[in-house]
């Protein structure tokens, strides 16, 4: 039973962080290079690699929650942070422009 309530809520959450990743990363895509910058953030490009590193972590979570590299871990706690800070800090300042 535990197990069960384990493999549920670490899918749950791995889900959760490729929602956030894959948003950021879409995000990123649809805005103007010349917006980073204008806001004085780093290129697009870096958004793009960091956003879309965030994405393909939080895919191999979703595909494996349970595995002990890519399962709700370390790589995907820093992947939905890298993603967080961009939606956090460099969205609203790159959406203004």
């Amino acid at each position: 039973m535990v197990f069960y309530s384990d493999l549920i809520v670490g899918y749950a959450v791995s889900l959760l962080c490729l929602v956030i990743s894959l948003w950021a990363f879409i995000d990123c895509a649809t805005r103007q290079s010349a917006a980073f910058e204008a806001g004085f953030k780093r290129t697009k490009g870096f958004w793009l690699g960091i956003t879309g590193g965030a994405a393909l972590v939080g895919i191999l979570a979703s595909v494996s929650p349970v595995s002990p590299l890519f399962g709700p871990s370390l790589f995907t706690l820093a992947a939905v942070t890298a993603a967080g800070i961009y939606l956090a800090d460099v969205r609203p300042a790159v959406s203004s422009r």
